[in-house]
């Protein structure tokens, strides 16, 4: 009998203390709706896919459902307020609106300059560079009549010239019938026999007969090996580098290199402390179009941005494998703002939830 009423005495004790809880989580929100005169000023930039603008003007995105779900919640009334990056980041650090919804990185220096709240997104920088051309024959050619393919070859041939010169001067006296005649036919006979000695065909047409011949044919039949190893090996990495345009393969592979990416954001100040050469451009679509057309050698930013963005690109870039410097998206409010505690702790309900992970795949897909 005492254990039943312990028991029920417990039961009866937690679920008090959960509904303690639970009313203690709705009356701050309450009050916040309660003491609302005004509809608060949400200040967004269209960077899909976490704020979009659709066909009939309505707003929509990852960062846009968070948002209205958080509003919905408090009970708030508020407005949209279109506006560029850069404005939107001053407008919160001058209290001209009240929150910032996008996809806001985490730093110490934004932090410096207004509040953020509990992050609820995780991503980081990636590296875009020009797709590689399939099955395209007039690139092929191209490859074939590049000055790195031409160069290759051309040493070779001085290879082959100098080993024929000297087989020329050690047999033209001694093996007139093969190697005789005038200085451009012997010499023009010695460049035959390098050429077919060196890739071990040996028609044996021709063949020294001195001491001095042999020995230069024997040196030369084991250099002739190295010398194809090589030839090849230089014209592989030839064809390959032209192909891929900018040789770029990770992030080891961008000093010396142009790289495109966004004003005043994470992905620039990266470039900046990594003291990589960099080109700013307004938005993420002009400076993808700066790679495709050959002004950048790649592009670095947000590798959900890119991924989004390049799903709808006419030329589509191809994103390396791999993310760098991590960071953290969340909203952003002025500093002091009375609205941050209860707008994180929304924050925290909505992605600890089953259905967050819904709301990405919607704009992302199920690979995150």
């Amino acid at each position: 009998m005492f254990k039943k009423i312990t028991f029920y005495l417990l039961l009866t004790l937690g679920l008090s203390a959960q509904s303690y809880a639970q009313t203690q989580l709705q009356e701050p929100a309450q009050e916040i709706a309660k003491h609302q005169t005004t509809p608060l000023t949400v200040g967004i930039t269209e960077v899909p896919p976490f704020v979009m603008q659709a066909d009939d003007g309505s707003w929509e995105g990852i960062s846009i459902d968070l948002w209205q779900d958080i509003a919905n919640s408090l009970g708030v009334e508020f407005e949209y307020q279109p506006m560029k990056f850069s404005a939107l980041l001053d407008a919160v650090e001058n209290s001209q609106i009240d929150v910032a919804v996008g996809a806001l990185t985490m730093t110490a220096d934004r932090d410096t300059r207004f509040d953020f709240t509990h992050p609820f997104y995780q991503t980081g920088l990636s590296i875009a560079v020009p797709e590689v051309p399939k099955h395209d024959l007039l690139a092929s050619f191209k490859a074939f009549v590049s000055w790195q393919f031409l160069s290759v070859v051309l040493g070779l041939a001085g290879l082959l010239l100098a080993a024929g010169f000297l087989l020329w001067l050690a047999e033209h006296r001694k093996n007139p019938e093969q190697f005789g005649g005038t200085a451009a036919q012997g010499i023009g006979a010695s460049f035959w026999w390098a050429a077919v000695t060196m890739t071990t065909v040996g028609y044996g047409d021709k063949a020294p007969t001195s001491f001095a011949g042999r020995l230069i044919g024997l040196v030369w039949m084991f250099a002739g090996m190295i010398v194809v190893a090589s030839f090849t090996a230089a014209i592989t990495a030839s064809l390959t580098v032209n192909n891929l345009r900018t040789g770029i393969e990770g992030l080891s592979d961008l000093p010396g290199k142009t790289v495109a990416t966004i004003a005043d954001t994470a992905s620039q100040r990266f470039l900046e402390e990594e003291h990589l050469r960099y080109q700013t451009y307004p938005d993420l679509t002009s400076a993808m179009a700066s790679v495709v057309k050959g002004e950048t050698d790649a592009i670095v930013y947000d590798r959900a941005l890119l991924q989004y963005r390049n799903l709808h690109q006419e030329q589509p870039l191809s994103i390396l494998s791999g993310v760098f410097a991590q960071q953290l998206y969340a909203l952003a409010l002025p500093e002091g703002s009375p609205l941050r505690a209860e707008i994180s702790q929304q924050i925290l309900r909505i992605t600890e939830d089953n259905n967050w992970s819904n709301v990405r795949a919607t704009y992302l897909g199920k690979e995150q």
